[in-house]
């Protein structure tokens, strides 16, 4: 899963990362993101691959009544995204969601009262790009359109079996040469990046 994600790079490294360009009036602060806060942070979408923009973590179906369903969609499983109601419909809203580095925690005892947390980055803190999907949902009593997504996750990797030793489920890193295809709908499936993790 992931819940803790993390990036440290300037706007200009991310434009010049991703070959995209931030709003004007956009406030962007590189920091920690935790999930459960349904921080807005940077992404780009397939119906704008040219630019970087602020959603919130956490997808918001159409059909929702209010944001409580948020807490549940921070993660979809990449295998059931198709079958799921919440994400069924956003599932041709690809999207890329920026970072360069995520949180997880290893259990160090059968009831997770002992862990040891750990942060995982590519080689040389490089940033990269989590897959997801999007979607726009219309507050009804305020007319405020609040853009989402979610981060999707697949089977954990020999690495990360080892340090999310509960559920053994990892995000999905996209290749930068996987990127654009992504966004086009042209792969489903991803290659598995390099990553290395660091006790913290």
């Amino acid at each position: 899963m992931c819940f803790h994600s993390k990036q440290s790079k300037s706007a200009q490294e991310l434009e010049n990362r991703f070959q995209a360009k931030f709003d004007a009036n956009v406030n962007y602060i590189p920091t920690i993101y935790n999930g459960f806060t349904f921080p807005k942070t940077p992404i780009i979408t397939n119906k704008e691959t040219n630019k970087i923009q602020l959603f919130n973590w956490g997808l918001i179906p159409s059909w929702a009544k209010d944001t409580t369903i948020r807490a549940n969609t921070l993660n979809a499983r990449n295998e059931t995204i198709n079958e799921k109601p919440s994400f069924r419909n956003s599932v041709k809203n690809r999207c890329m969601i920026l970072a360069d580095g995520f949180y997880e925690w290893q259990w160090l005892d059968d009831k997770g009262k002992k862990k040891q947390k750990y942060l995982i980055t590519k080689p040389n803190q490089e940033p990269f790009s989590f897959a997801g999907l999007w979607n726009e949902w219309v507050d009804k009593a305020t007319g405020e359109i609040i853009p989402t997504y979610t981060i999707l996750t697949t089977a954990a990797n020999e690495m990360m079996s080892e340090i999310h030793n509960t559920k053994k489920r990892m995000p999905v890193i996209l290749k930068q040469e996987e990127e654009q295809d992504w966004l086009n709908g042209n792969i489903n499936n991803t290659s598995e990046v390099e990553l290395i993790a660091e006790r913290t």
